[in-house]
């Protein structure tokens, strides 16, 4: 069995955004004790240890990741499609914006906004003529403030393993999911 060192005890600490008195609480034990142990001023019993680290798994399990929130169901269209098939498929499914996937990698997307300047002869054109850059990508394991900063600047973050969409993520199943 590998026991944490106490910069791996820091690293843990400071990647679940807490603080040293939060941890003390979450492990029934003093800040300064937390504070001496990161510290390497002291080496813990085993039992407070274990206390620290269960704390810490337990944090863990609060964080809410990308595998919590993607909507596996991803609706989106081809860039070889035609402008007028992914227009009627947004109208068909009340959706805004697409993603333009091919053979399961993201590689642009298509919105509402881009059909506005489009005239009678581009409805068959097709969608890579008019696709806008893809949505970015995450991983499942993507936090939920990564998320919502990309969200703030994107109409969606999609999410993929090894290159190959497994889901997406907009606003509104931010909100249908953490409502």
């Amino acid at each position: 069995m590998n026991l944490p060192t106490p910069a791996d005890l820091r690293q843990r600490r400071t990647d679940l955004e807490l603080t040293q008195s939060e941890l003390a609480d979450r492990a029934d034990v003093s800040q300064p004790l937390i504070a001496r142990i990161e510290g390497g001023d002291v080496d813990p019993r085993l039992s407070t240890l274990r206390r620290i680290v269960t704390a810490l798994d337990e944090a863990e399990g609060d964080i809410i990741r990308a595998a919590d929130l993607l909507n596996e169901d991803v609706v989106s269209v081809s860039p070889d499609d035609a402008v007028s098939d992914a227009a009627t498929l947004m109208e068909s499914e009340a959706y805004s914006q697409l993603p333009v996937i091919q053979d399961g990698i993201p590689v642009g997307s298509i919105s509402q906004s881009e059909f506005v300047h489009l005239d009678e002869d581009s409805r068959n054109e097709p969608v890579s003529e008019h696709m806008a850059e893809s949505f970015p990508t995450v991983s499942k394991d993507a936090t939920l403030d990564e998320i919502t900063n990309l969200l703030d600047h994107y109409k969606a973050v999609m999410i993929t393993e090894s290159g190959r969409t497994i889901g997406l993520i907009t606003e509104a199943d931010l909100a249908a999911r953490l409502s």
